[in-house]
Order: C-alpha cells, then structure tokens, then sequence
C-alpha cells in the first residue's frame, strides 16, 4: 500500500521558515538594547575639541588619551556597523514572515488543484472453507478467492478547491475507483464532491449545498488512515460518507469545545435522487480538555414502504470515544447500533421482524520515530441481533495491523495484513 498526495497552485511561493530562523531573530532582538546602550554611552568621547588639538598633541599623556579615544570610536562604529546589519536583518526576517504568511493564504478566486492516489498490491494468503469452496459470505472485509493477488488503484481523488470571497468557496472533486468497478469491469469514474459553502452564514457556522460529506467524516478523521481500510460504519454498508442535500455546521460555544451538524439529502450518496424519501442527519461533538473527543451521531433513513408489509426505514446511532495528540499517538473506540424496520424475514412465510446489526471498531496508531508509525485496529460486526435462530452465527471479527513509512512529504507506504474470521 502506498498513498501519494500532491497540491499544486497557480502560483506559489516558498519561503522557508526554519526554527534556526526563528532563533536568530529572537536573539537579535535580544541583542538591540545592548548594543544600542553601548553606542550611546560612547557618543560623548567621540571629537576631541579643534581648538585644544595642538596642546593636547604637545602632552605624552594626552596623546595617550586620543589614541585610546580613536580606539574607543573605531569600536562603536564596529558597534554601529553591527546594529544596522542587525536592524536589516530583523527587515529580511519581518519581509519572509509576510511573503509566507501571504502564500499560505489562497488568494482569493484563484482555483486550487490538488489530488490523492492510494495504490495498492494485495495477496489473499488464506480464505476460509466456505470461501475457498465458493459458498457465498455476506459482509466480508476483503473478498476474492485464494492466492488471488493483483495492483489496483483503490481510489484516486483529483480536487478543485476555491474560495470565491472570503465567504464563499465552492469544491469539485472527481473520485477514480477500482473497488467500485462498473458492471463492465472498468474502472468507475464519479462526482466525489460537488458544494457550495458560504462560511459564516451566522457567527460559528457554515452552510453548504449539493454533494458533501456526512457525519462520517468526523470518524474517518479520528481514524485517520483510510488509505488501510474504511471505517466500519463505512466498510459495512451502515451509512455513507456523502450524500446530496443542504447541511449546516458550526460551533455552540467561542471556543469550539461543542459543536454541531445537521443535514437533510437524497439518501443516494453519490447517485441521483430515485425517490421522494429523505435522509436526516445529525452529529454533535463535545471537546471536554485537550486531544479529546467524543461524538455522537445518529440518522434516520426514510424508505419506501414494501407492500403488505410496511415501513421499510432505518435508524442508526453511533458513538465515538478519541484521545489523540498529533504526531506521536491515538487511541479510539467507536460503536453503532441501527434498527431497519420490517427488513428481515426469519423463515419462508414467517412475518418480517426488524434487521438489528450492530458492531464496535477499536484503533490506535504510535509513531515509534518520527515517519514510521505502528497501526492497529479491532472491528467486531454482527449483522443481525434480531434473536431468531437463523439470525444467529453470523459475526464478523477483523484484524488489521500495518506501518506506515512516510518516505518523503506527499509519499507514504504502508505494508499491512487484514485478518477476519466468521462466526
């Protein structure tokens, strides 16, 4: 597995801003009231008087004298010299400070381009008997036969990002999927993200339009390694990442430690709309000290009713526990349970009961050295809690571990192993 990110800008400046940098203008300036107090404790030694030039000429000691002043004035123009070269430096620092601060800033209608590719080699070492004997097994992480092996490109992102005005940005992004294949065999090509979003709306929040994130994004953010895997809520078809509607996000208080979501769409991810049934979504998110989280979501899928046999709608909740500290470690637990009403038969003519999957995904990532990070994670996934007998037997238990070298700034390789077993 490796991913690769890279950003391009119409224009671009790079200015680096060391830490080494940042020291020297810290002393420098540290250095000012020195080196000024002893310029200006000087300045009353610097000219002898014109008039007294000739007795003081005739005198060895008064020689002596203006020889030590003329030292002494050599000195402080040494002083003054080293000032101005100081003063200038402290100049070039506050004009790089600037031009970075500039850069990093996107200018204002210029569109941004940028992309991700996660490519991948696999290898099914082992598959369970049912597999390897071609039974059918619902609500597999990985499928395929074994020593089935090949090079795939599990998704490939290129992105257009601008901010219109300060207030309104607006992003396209199409998604190459290899996973998500066309019934011909080919690779699928879609719409990822297609909004408008105006920050602001009201002080704390924004609202967006058209094909955007879910709630899901805060789980995929805590888990932080979709390159590997998705995340369960994901993985097992529970809920989706995107869907089309309007969404309003922001914050309850100034510092941002309660913060919500809310968003109403088609229920159609990233297909079009078939129906008049909605999706309603909602996240909030509490930050009660530093580096932790937890969040809550829950949604409400309306669907069609079947004939003679009534509503067919889903309700999901999940919860997310996550302490993390960038760049050193993360530790998460996040668990789900959904209720999709008349939606599983227990035997032929039997009537339908509710389908009741549930399932927890436990996470934790460790960079050992700066660029090498240990990862590890533990779903458990019952697709039915319903209690009847042919309800039974059908858990799932998937392993994941792997590294992940970040061999230069927009390169990552990852080798990695999934495990799952069937209940």
């Amino acid at each position: 597995m490796f991913a690769v990110k890279r950003c391009n800008r119409r224009s671009k400046v790079n200015i680096p801003k060391t830490t080494s940098s940042i020291r020297e203008r810290e002393n420098m300036k540290n250095m000012k009231p020195i080196i000024t107090a002893v310029a200006f404790l000087g300045a009353s030694v610097i000219f002898p008087q014109r008039g007294k030039a000739q007795e003081l000429s005739a005198h060895p000691a008064a020689q002596d004298s203006v020889k030590q002043d003329n030292a002494l004035f050599e000195i402080q123009l040494r002083q003054l010299d080293q000032e101005v070269k100081v003063l200038k430096r402290l100049r070039d620092l506050d004009l790089e400070a600037a031009a970075q601060k500039q850069a990093e800033k996107s200018p204002l209608g210029q569109v941004k381009v940028s992309g991700i590719v996660f490519a991948d080699y696999f290898y099914n070492i082992a598959r369970d008997t049912a597999v390897a004997s071609g039974v059918t097994v619902k609500n597999i992480a990985t499928g395929g036969p074994q020593d089935f092996n090949g090079f795939q490109f599990r998704r490939v992102y290129v992105t257009f990002d601008d901010d219109v005005t300060e207030n309104v940005f607006w992003r396209f992004r199409l998604e190459d999927d290899q996973i998500a294949a066309t019934s011909g065999g080919t690779n699928n090509l879609f719409v990822k993200d297609a909004y408008l979003k105006w920050k602001g709306i009201f002080p704390g929040s924004d609202a967006a339009v058209g094909e955007q994130q879910t709630p899901l994004e805060i789980s995929e953010a805590a888990w932080g390694y979709r390159s590997l895997e998705k995340v369960q809520l994901d993985l097992r078809g529970i809920t989706t990442t995107r869907d089309l509607g309007i969404s309003l996000r922001g914050r309850l208080d100034k510092e941002g430690d309660y913060n919500y979501w809310v968003f109403i769409a088609n229920n159609s991810n990233t297909g079009v709309e078939s129906d008049k049934y909605k999706r309603y979504y909602a996240n909030f998110q509490v930050k009660p000290f530093v580096n932790f989280q937890i969040s809550v979501s829950g949604d409400y899928a309306a669907q069609a009713p079947a004939a003679n046999i009534g509503s067919r709608d889903k309700t999901t909740v999940s919860a997310l526990i996550n302490y993390s500290v960038k760049d050193a470690y993360s530790v998460g637990l996040e668990g789900f349970s959904q209720i999709a009403d008349h939606s599983f038969q227990p035997s032929a003519g039997d009537a339908y009961e509710s389908l009741v999957p549930h399932g927890a995904s436990l996470f934790a990532w460790y960079t050992i050295v700066p660029g090498l990070t240990a990862i590890v994670r533990y779903d458990y996934f019952d697709p039915n809690t319903n209690g009847a007998v042919t309800a039974q037997g059908d858990s799932r238990n998937l392993i994941i571990a792997g590294l992940s070298w970040k061999a230069d700034k927009s390169l990552s390789i990852q080798p990695n192993i999934e495990y799952e077993t069937y209940e």
